[in-house]
């Protein structure tokens, strides 16, 4: 029993050391070492330093952003502990070939390209109802309230006119009308009045 207990941490061996670049041997920070098998992993410290656990059959993977992954498989190491230096080489990227031009594009295709673009549909929700649109204060086809008849059996109308807020606007459209009218006759006085030296006897 107690070598049954003692058989798993005997297949455990410890890995450490540094990551730094194949090139300039700089450290890497923030590296990542992670076990293939289990997914379990560290992150390489400031001066590249790590120092992970796994069984001696397992595969180490080394990840760096800008670099090539490296896979470091254990093959069944008897060592209970390995100290190892570990280089990455640099990932270059091959980009698309890019042609820069000093000539502007036509108006007239910039023009359809703006007309092309698709604008976004606002979105329809059902159930709500639109609020009404505002009336206007008086009618379309007059300046003021249309004018109710007052008649002997329809008193109600009489006492409407005179106090209700439509009568009073009414009123004071009406006053305005006059007194545009009176300053048009006024005008068209002065203007014919133009033509006579004595003209007391018309502005009478």
């Amino acid at each position: 029993m107690l070598s049954l207990l003692a058989r798993p941490a005997q297949a455990q061996t410890r890995i450490s050391g540094n990551i730094t670049e194949a090139s300039s041997r700089l450290p890497i920070p923030g590296a990542t070492v992670q076990v293939q098998r289990t997914k379990r992993g560290v992150v390489s410290g400031p001066t590249g330093e790590f120092l992970i656990e796994a069984e001696r059959t397992d595969t180490l993977l080394f990840r760096a952003l800008g670099y090539k992954t490296l896979q470091m498989p254990l093959r069944g190491t008897a060592l209970s502990q390995l100290v190892v230096q570990i280089k990455l080489q640099r990932d270059s990227v091959q980009l698309g070939e890019v042609q820069v031009t000093a000539d502007r594009p036509d108006r007239a295709v910039i023009n359809r390209a703006l007309r092309n673009i698709k604008r976004p549909k606002p979105p329809v929700v059902s159930g709500v109802k639109r609020p009404p649109k505002p009336k206007p204060l008086f009618a379309v086809d007059s300046a003021a309230p249309k004018k109710p008849v007052p008649t002997i059996a329809s008193p109600v109308s009489l006492l409407y006119d005179q106090f209700s807020r439509e009568g009073k606007q009414r009123r004071k459209m009406e006053e305005i009308e006059a007194a545009e009218r009176a300053e048009k006759a006024r005008q068209a006085r002065a203007k014919y009045n133009k033509a006579f030296k004595d003209n007391r006897g018309y502005d009478r």
